[in-house]
């Protein structure tokens, strides 16, 4: 099945595309963002210090290629768990005997050989920590994939990642020296900061042309959370006003440099936020295409954050997983919420899901 292109700010061009696990049994979706530069759109440089990594042993820098094409895998809600040890859930009597967190490994593997992305980029519950024996083991496991394929990644995590032995800083000081990762504990400088795995990243302009040394796509991850910790308020967590306080001033630094020589620019670079939880706005979105198989789960209070992203004025598109059996992708006042889906053979899935099927966004 395809989907109808939609109507997208002109800022950049971007093509998302969602597959099921091949099995009907599983209702799974990927995302896939092909970005092409648009140099009249572009933007300067913000923060030295995060900008173009080069992560461990990977030579590749985070930069638009010749043909002004830079493409980014979303994968959600891995749930990994124990490897061949751990079954699957949502499948049939058959696939039940053979089916676990391998197949899981298997699929991710050939998103990558098919879709041959320049940055991968994990939006939470990569791991299912309470049936992890072993977190440190099980984190190894889930990003093999990407580090076997030696391409950029990145991560932010979910409710379910910490369940288990490893708190939520011990598992982003783990992702963030994995190889290829390109993932940050926290922004340098940044002690107040709530929760792990808040970070932004700069993606360069082509080779050797005038946006060489300009972030032309910045990128936004950010902690939604796990669950609430206060009494009076149950349900979810939220991304906090410690965070929201951090991505305001990035931003606002990124826009300024952006219009610094050289090549000073009118307009904003794009941005694209990542994180788990979706939120409360995700419930009145316009124009969706995808598919919703259950309601939004995002916290019972609402933080603010898409106003705050709004008021900003660089993000195009918000990024999200948490809900397995959505992959819609919608728009609410010129701000862009999509879904992922869930990927994870250890996940709750749909029975009786519809078949193979691909859909394309394009901004």
């Amino acid at each position: 099945m395809e989907a109808e292109i939609l109507k997208m700010p002109r800022v950049f061009s971007a093509a998302a595309s969602g597959h099921l696990i091949p099995r009907h049994s599983f209702y799974a979706t990927i995302g896939l963002l092909l970005l092409f530069l648009v140099p009249l759109d572009t933007s300067a440089t913000g923060q030295p210090t995060e900008r173009l990594v080069l992560p461990q042993k990977s030579g590749r820098e985070l930069r638009f290629n010749k043909n002004g094409e830079f493409k980014i895998l979303q994968v959600a809600d891995m749930h990994y768990a124990d490897g061949i040890l751990t079954p699957c859930l949502d499948v049939d009597e058959e696939q039940a005997l053979t089916c676990t967190d391998l197949n899981t490994t298997a699929f991710i593997e050939r998103l990558i050989q098919n879709e041959k992305p320049d940055l991968i980029v994990f939006t939470g519950d990569n791991i299912y920590g309470n049936d992890s024996s072993d977190p440190e083991k099980s984190l190894n496991a889930a990003f093999a994939p990407a580090i076997a394929a030696g391409i950029p990644w990145a991560a932010v995590l979910g409710n379910h990642d910490d369940e288990g032995s490893l708190s939520k800083k011990m598992i982003m000081e783990q992702i963030a020296g994995m190889d290829y990762s390109v993932s940050r504990v926290n922004p340098p400088g940044e002690s107040a900061i709530d929760g792990f795995g808040n970070y932004n990243m700069e993606v360069g302009g082509v080779k050797g042309s005038t946006f060489e040394n300009k972030s032309v796509l910045n990128l936004y991850f950010l902690d939604s959370g796990s669950y609430s910790t206060n009494p009076i308020i149950q349900g979810y967590d939220w991304v906090k006003l410690s965070q929201q306080l951090w991505f305001r001033r990035i931003s606002a630094e990124l826009q300024e440099a952006y219009k610094r020589e050289p090549e000073p620019q009118e307009l904003s670079a794009p941005g694209l936020a990542y994180f788990h939880i979706p939120l409360p706005e995700f419930a009145r979105v316009n124009n969706s295409e995808g598919t919703k198989f259950e309601n939004i789960s995002s916290a019972s209070v609402n933080s603010g954050l898409f106003t705050t992203m709004a008021e900003a004025g660089d993000v195009k598109a918000i990024f999200t997983g948490h809900d397995h059996l959505n992959d819609f992708c919608g728009e609410l006042y010129e701000m862009h919420l999509c879904y992922a889906g869930g990927v994870g053979y250890h996940a709750y899935g749909w029975l009786d899901g519809p078949g193979d099927r691909e859909s394309y966004w394009q901004l």
